[in-house]
């Protein structure tokens, strides 16, 4: 059993004296595990740093078997991920995130090519918070979690909406919310895609898909904690405001 594809490398943990196990979310064959002989050498190891872009050729003699993998690197994020604290809780986050929710083996074209476009943003801290809550967003559609902000879940209509419930993930305007507003969910106009998305919005919307992550895609995978990388990642960014 073999194939080749590229990736994006989301952990690495040493196995015996030389080699590593890493995980790399790829985009035909999904979050992978595989053995890299040599992982920890002086040559190798230096690659294997999360966000990095490789090449990758996996083998196995059989399919359900861990197998190995051969890299070579495409691209290193490594000096967009240090260029700055927000940079690096923001690659720790997105990794965090992808090992947690996604199932192994299994393909998700869609958000793979978004998470790259995401990850060539990292450094760029004028618009790299943004593309994250897209990149949430994005996340809870691909694993059946999507939100409906089209239009109001009570009045039907599609203007003034202002919170989200947490119920269903569907729109509610102001005017819909009435007595019931302090229980819902705020929604931004960033989180719709409109206005100018300053960072007190970004926050607002983080609120918002941090808890369908935490109160309706994580139960559904066990009911284990969200990982911290993603807390510290919105703490790192509310410091800005």
């Amino acid at each position: 059993m073999d194939w080749r594809d590229h990736g994006i490398l989301l952990t690495t943990r040493r196995h015996g004296e030389t080699a590593a196990i890493i995980e790399v979310f790829t985009e035909c064959h999904g979050r992978h595990a595989g053995v890299v002989r040599g992982g920890t050498s002086r040559k190798i190891a230096p690659i294997l740093q999360p966000g990095a872009q490789l090449d990758v050729l996996w083998r196995a003699r059989l399919e359900e078997h861990i197998g190995t993998f051969q890299v070579e690197p495409l691209r290193s994020r490594a000096a967009a991920a240090f260029s700055g604290r927000l940079a690096l809780a923001g690659l720790n986050a997105v990794v965090a995130l992808l090992t947690f929710c996604l199932p192994e083996r299994e393909p998700h074209p869609a958000i793979y090519a978004q998470t790259e476009r995401l990850m060539d943003l990292l450094g760029q801290d004028e618009i790299w918070p943004l593309a994250y809550l897209r990149w949430e967003l994005a996340l809870l559609e691909e694993l059946g979690f999507g939100l409906d902000l089209s239009s109001c879940a009570v009045t039907g209509s599609t203007s003034g909406l202002a919170y989200v419930s947490p119920k269903t993930g569907r729109a509610v305007s102001a005017k819909g919310a009435g007595e019931w507003a302090d229980r819902l969910l705020p929604l931004p106009p960033c989180l719709r895609g409109e206005g100018r998305a300053p960072d007190a919005e970004i926050v607002l919307g983080l609120q918002t898909t941090g808890y369908f992550l935490a109160h309706h895609l994580a139960p559904s995978l066990g009911n284990y904690p969200l990982p911290e990388a993603r807390a510290r990642f919105v703490d790192q960014f509310t410091r800005r405001l």
